[in-house]
């Protein structure tokens, strides 16, 4: 794996990480998605995805999403201030195709970045 993995210290995994991020967040929003940020102290951005059944109903779609939100950290993650960051997802969100998702992923996080510098 080079720079560009996403390994666990990449992560938000116990529900603790994600409350850090809920209880007093910036926000980043679009009709499809909304991205909330909060300075870590680590030396890394670390992400968390929250896509429900009740917006986004076939698990093959959540997975989808979820796997070109995980990439476009990845490639993006470079640039990201240390931050913990929280991926919600909208209805509407699976009509999307992987290229318009990506491009808008890549336009929240610039958002973020400037909002959390």
């Amino acid at each position: 794996m080079g720079e560009n993995h996403f390994s666990r210290e990449l992560r938000l995994l116990a529900p603790t990480h994600f409350e850090f991020v809920f209880s007093n967040a910036t926000p980043s929003v679009s009709p499809q998605l909304t991205l909330l940020a909060r300075k870590n102290d680590k030396l890394n951005p670390r992400l968390g995805i929250t896509i429900s059944k009740k917006r986004v109903k076939r698990a093959h779609d959540r997975n989808r999403l979820k796997r070109i939100v995980r990439e476009s950290f990845r490639l993006q993650r470079q640039a990201l201030p240390n931050i913990d960051i929280v991926v919600v997802g909208k209805s509407g969100l699976d009509k999307m195709s992987n290229q318009e998702l990506f491009s808008l992923l890549n336009k929240l996080w610039k958002k973020l970045s400037q909002r959390c510098a």
